[in-house]
């Protein structure tokens, strides 16, 4: 049964199988998509997503679909937007702290008993820190944490809604616009859309933003004709909400064979006996220095409350 985590009363979640079940966890991001997206354009594609992932289990012909063990965690609004932090309302963590947010959630899961996360990633910039994160979740704890991209943006059902000689397609462009307009066409001003074109890297052959070889692009790459920097990539302007549905329908199918082998899997992770070895060293080790740091605070208070006395005196 696909259900949401925040739903459940706490009787109900120790109930849960932890072994079996599947916590995904949609990590969006809060920053620009130009003129004509919100802001939170990843937080609502995530939102779309866990939607028709559940419609596609839910209403697949397989029987082993009809109790999927799967619990939606809620949306992860902010991450890392390092790139867009110089256009106007975009929020970006660091990404240490992104990271440790993402492992704390995940370190309690694990503590409840959870086996299997699965992170789905809606903004690209989030990707290299889930990367990191997987390992070392894998390797400390032995779990297993799985990764899964929102969107099949090579598929060919995907590629074919961009408009003719839209070739430049990307972040806030007309596949993501599209998406947002298939969830709620109110929420995108295609009138004030501008396109937006990597000048830097238009005539390379082989330095381009991603790629073989490519450099940590910024938003400010992405420039309109005039070279005004928009941030983002392509012509918006052909987006509809009919191409946003067949996205977010086509990325849904080519998740769901990898969730149900994700719940399949049985492999193990890391080395888990090390495990409560390695969390008592860690709490000796903070205990301990937790006492120092006391000791010195009370010895240097102690030393000036003796010098306040004696000047008093």
């Amino acid at each position: 049964m696909i259900r949401n985590y925040r739903d459940l009363t706490r009787l109900e979640m120790e109930q849960v199988n932890k072994d079996e079940t599947i916590v995904l966890i949609p990590l969006g991001a809060l920053e620009q998509h130009g003129n004509q997206a919100p802001l939170g354009t990843d937080d609502i594609i995530a939102e779309a997503m866990t939607d028709y992932i559940r419609r596609e289990l839910e209403g697949g012909p397989s029987s082993e679909d009809s109790d999927f063990p799967m619990l939606v965690f809620p949306v992860i609004p902010i991450g890392l937007s390092t790139e867009h932090r110089n256009f106007c309302g975009s929020i970006t963590l660091k990404p240490d702290t992104y990271y440790h947010m993402l492992y704390d959630i995940s370190t309690s899961l694990v503590h409840h008993g959870f086996k299997k996360l699965a992170f789905l990633v809606c903004h690209g910039g989030n990707a290299p820190i889930v990367q990191v994160l997987s390992r070392e979740l894998r390797s400390e704890f032995g779990i297993s944490p799985f990764i899964l991209s929102s969107g099949a943006f090579s598929h060919p059902d995907v590629t074919a809604t961009i408009s003719e000689g839209n070739i430049w397609d990307f972040h806030g462009g007309e596949m993501e616009t599209s998406m947002v307009m298939a969830v709620d066409p109110s929420l995108v001003k295609l009138d004030t859309s501008e396109a937006g074109i990597p000048t830097a890297f238009k005539d390379n052959q082989a330095l381009r933003p991603y790629g073989n070889v490519s450099i940590g692009w910024v938003s400010e790459d992405w420039k309109t004709a005039d070279g005004k920097p928009i941030g983002i990539g392509g012509d918006p302007s052909g987006a509809t909400a009919e191409k946003g549905r067949i996205i977010l329908e086509t990325s849904a199918k080519v998740l769901v064979p990898g969730l149900r082998e994700i719940r399949a899997w049985k492999g193990e992770g890391g080395p888990r006996s090390l495990y409560p070895i390695t969390v008592l060293w860690q709490r000796w080790v903070f205990a301990h220095l937790s006492c120092c740091v006391l000791l010195v605070i009370a010895n240097v208070y102690d030393s000036n409350y003796t010098v306040f006395l004696e000047k008093g005196e």
